[in-house]
């Protein structure tokens, strides 16, 4: 139905050109007795008033469905006024093809809720085509030509030529009831196939701190797509193959020589990396034996192919105690799975002529790149920038994927930059229609500001950094005497949420983009904007529901025939902030930040805090008690609030609990 809105402007712009120039022509006439009417002219006109009314119809009928659709998901409030904007400078200046659209929310209230700022930059476009005009007359000259809509209560027009919307409150009102009554839906999105590649750490070595940025990061990214609506395949691209299998498989024929009929206690797997690779460095024969051990892996001979199962099996299992802690679901897809795709690949290059020798080894130079691509190495052997190639073109033939984003650290951003650009050189893919990304990272810092280690200088595992959470986590609950009023139960539950719950908000809570100082005791935290605040704010507010005494099927009545008031201009504010939702999935969207949805979730926390002090929910006897009043519309407003909370969480990874 809007390409039909758009197909009847679009004619109607044309016939008002031609009526425009037909009557210029009428009038242009000197002999006033040759002045009969136009055939032609009144025939235009008489379609022209046909489609106008036919254009009022489609519109009148697009904003019922809208309303309807509204009903089953969140509307985005910002959207819709650009929409409406959209049809108002068309409106007002029909000969610019395709004009500026500036629609953003207001930063002070004084202001209205949002702002157009699309005159000043017409009024660029119109003075390069040698038309002076003035930005408040452009900014006037919109306003007239806004349609009746139910989201505008008023506009002004400020300065060199803002316009100021005032949003109408029953409008509010009734988004809010939506919400109440159908539960936080998704924006209208298009469906898409979305991978996301993240985590990644390197079989038989263990899991440090350097992991836990990609881990957490990329698990909100799929749960994000995936609550938008998206097929969402989350990939874990292992480093399960290499030269270093040689040195470990050959260290475990030695250490364990019955490992094909008994299974090798491999107690400690980074200890037993360590020692294959002393003996790798210092032991010439030991290492002349690992060479030989890989071109037999390589070849899959199954006794080989048995220890390489065994060491990756051990490395799974210690990957999943990290991956159980912090909820990540995962499909392991390690570099092994694209070894027979790699000469696929190679063959590609060659055969469109993209590739060259450079001193025995073969390699891809992308235009406008920095550094080459080297997908053969000189000894014959393939290499990373080989295997991502290949990973790459597999997400898009065989996953048919329309967004592959890839979540590793910074460091890794001029890889993967030409990676992309020989894969569009090849042309895989069009930018313009698939879009492929680095979601790139800064890194752990310690306290002193440095790269996060242990006190003697090694990496820290992220093992012992989880376990160390929950220690100060239950500390801090004890502290506080937690343990007199929750079950032993509650008091562990308690204890996981917040303190994974912690780790996971100071690494989102911060710009990927930026490295971020990893500290315990400001995680912990109760004040301020960390998930403890956060977590004891929404308990807070799930229990104002339980001291008004209203089950879960009043609380749905409630929603279905109480109005939702927000009169009152701390229920308005946080109305305001709670309808914001769906503009702030957009904009995570669109840049991947998810500190963006924790800075929303902190504001969203405090708004209703002085919401909750400048207006009584539930009224109690001082004497007795006993509860006298319930204001149910204001109950409704903590409920939406807590909704609104409870799905942050979910797309942060963080599991609130009834009870702290």
């Amino acid at each position: 139905m809007g390409d039909s809105v758009n197909e009847y402007t679009t004619r109607l712009q044309q016939q008002e050109q031609e009526i425009k120039s037909l009557s210029a022509e009428v009038e242009g006439l000197k002999n006033p007795q040759n002045l009969s009417p136009s055939p032609r002219l009144e025939q235009l006109r008489d379609e022209n008033a046909k489609l106008k009314y036919r254009l009022n119809v489609l519109k009148r009928s697009l904003q019922e469905e809208r309303t309807v659709h509204c009903g089953k998901s969140m509307t985005n409030i910002l959207h819709r006024l650009e929409e409406i904007f959209c049809e108002a400078i068309r409106d007002a200046y029909p000969e610019l093809e395709d004009p500026p659209l500036s629609v953003a929310s207001s930063q002070q209230p004084r202001f209205g809720e949002y702002q157009c700022n699309s005159a000043m930059a017409i009024a660029q476009i119109l003075k390069a085509k040698g038309v002076k005009t003035n930005p408040r007359e452009i900014a006037q000259k919109i306003v007239q030509n806004l349609s009746d809509n139910e989201v505008i209560l008023k506009t002004e027009i400020a300065g060199p030529g803002f316009i100021n919307v005032y949003l109408k409150r029953p409008f509010v009102s009734k988004l809010m009831s939506n919400l109440l009554i159908n539960g936080v839906q998704p924006p209208p999105l298009s469906k898409k196939r979305v991978v996301v590649d993240f985590s990644s750490p390197n079989i038989a070595k263990e899991m440090h701190v350097g992991h836990l940025r990609s881990t957490i990061i990329g698990e909100s990214m799929s749960r994000l797509f995936e609550f938008l609506g998206y097929d969402v395949l989350r990939l874990n691209h292992v480093g399960d193959w290499g030269t270093q299998f040689g040195m470990l498989i050959a260290h475990l024929q030695d250490k364990f020589p019955d490992y094909l009929t008994s299974c090798p206690p491999i107690g400690d797997l980074q200890a037993f990396y360590k020692e294959s690779k002393k003996r790798f460095d210092e032991e010439e024969d030991f290492k002349k034996r690992a060479y030989k051990c890989v071109v037999r892996l390589q070849s899959k001979e199954p006794e080989f192919i048995k220890a390489w199962n065994l060491i990756c099996d051990v490395s799974r299992k210690e990957f999943q105690k990290v991956y159980n802690c912090l909820d990540i679901t995962l499909i392991e897809r390690g570099e092994s799975y694209y070894q027979e795709m790699m000469t696929k690949v190679v063959k590609e290059f060659d055969e469109r002529g993209l590739s060259e020798m450079d001193e025995g080894r073969k390699i891809v130079f992308v235009p406008g790149q920095p550094i080459p691509l080297t997908i053969v190495k000189s000894d014959g052997g393939y290499t990373y920038d080989t295997s991502d190639l290949a990973a790459l073109r597999q997400r898009l033939f065989d996953e048919k994927a329309d967004m592959i984003i890839y979540v590793t650290d910074s460091g890794q951003g001029t890889h993967f930059q030409v990676v992309f650009a020989a894969a569009q050189l090849i042309g895989w893919y069009d930018p313009q229609v698939t879009r492929v990304e680095h979601a790139g990272f800064g890194v752990v810092l310690g306290e002193d500001k440095k790269k996060f280690k242990t006190r003697s200088g090694d990496t820290v595992r992220l093992m012992d950094l989880l376990d160390e959470g929950l220690k100060r986590c239950m500390d801090k609950l004890k502290e506080k005497e937690r343990e007199k009023v929750l079950t032993p139960e509650e008091l562990t539950k308690a204890q996981r949420s917040v303190a994974f719950g912690c780790i996971k908000y100071a690494d989102l809570s911060h710009n990927r983009s930026n490295d971020y100082v990893f500290a315990f005791d400001k995680m912990l935290d109760d004040r301020g904007n960390t998930a403890a605040y956060l977590l004891y704010a929404f308990t807070r507010i799930r229990s104002i529901v339980r001291l008004a005494n209203i089950d879960e099927v009043a609380l749905k009545k409630a929603a279905e025939t109480t109005e939702v008031l927000v009169e009152h201009e701390a229920e308005w504010e946080l109305g305001k902030v709670i309808l914001r939702f769906p503009e702030i999935l957009q904009k995570i969207l669109d840049s991947l930040m998810l500190h963006t949805l924790c800075d929303y979730l902190y504001e969203l926390a405090t708004t209703f805090t002085d919401f909750y002090d400048s207006c009584y929910c539930v009224e109690k006897d001082r004497q007795t008690g006993k509860v006298v009043k319930v204001n149910m519309s204001r109950i409704l407003l903590c409920e939406a609030t807590a909704a609104i909370m409870a799905k942050c969480f979910d797309i942060l990874g963080i599991n609130p609990v009834a009870r702290m």
